[in-house]
């Protein structure tokens, strides 16, 4: 008896260590204290007379699992409802506002009522560097765009402070990989460029797990 629980403590001392969750801290996105903008500009001859438009998210969520030592183990998901999507455009009429969010939502550009979502999926996360408490990650991912999914990297300035996250960054990305074609105007004398930029500023807190 005592050579077999000799040997058994042997396996078990030689396997390899196994990651557990306490390795991991999970996070809740904020949505009414994140931000997510999208940067729209315009092209063509007769650029002058059209206008750049602001779009914010209001409605957004999503998850993240920081691993920690590794951040390599690490995960996000994020989602902006679609119908959520508000034009901003400062300077203009609530009119022009308006018909511009119209044309957005309508079947011709993002068709809202179709794909209702815009989703985020994290496949690998890799460490940059990491100076005065902010990390520079680069998220690689699916992003899920009119029902259209295509592969994105996406830096990010990560900061952890007590049980709060926040998380910067920027990508850009073309319409047309996304199934959506720019609106032109007058004969593409005024259109909108196919490159959009977007922005965000990420609020999140560290998730309360209760047990059952």
């Amino acid at each position: 008896m005592r050579k077999i629980a000799a040997t058994v403590l042997a396996i078990v001392s030689a396997a390899p260590a196994v990651a557990r969750p306490g390795n991991f801290t999970a996070y809740t996105m904020d949505g009414k204290q994140s931000k997510l903008e999208i940067h729209v500009y315009r092209e063509g001859f007769l650029k002058a007379f059209g206008h750049d438009h602001l779009i914010s998210a209001t409605e957004l969520s999503g998850q993240m699992h920081l691993a920690q030592p590794n951040l390599a183990e690490s995960s996000v998901t994020f989602v902006v409802k679609t119908p959520s999507l508000v034009v901003v455009d400062p300077g203009e009429t609530e009119k022009d506002r308006n018909e511009v969010q119209a044309t957005m939502l309508g079947d011709k550009v993002l068709d809202a009522t179709r794909y209702p979502q815009i989703q985020f999926i994290s496949s690998r996360v890799r460490s940059v560097t990491q100076k005065e408490g902010v990390t520079e990650l680069q998220v690689d991912g699916t992003l899920r765009l009119h029902g259209v999914e295509k592969p994105v990297t996406v830096p990010v300035r990560l900061r952890t402070e007590g049980g709060n996250l926040t998380a910067d960054g920027e990508l850009s990305l073309l319409q047309c990989n996304y199934g959506i074609a720019p609106i032109k105007v007058g004969g593409s004398a005024v259109r909108v460029r196919d490159k959009l930029k977007i922005s965000f500023h990420i609020v999140a807190e560290e998730s309360v797990i209760r047990p059952n």
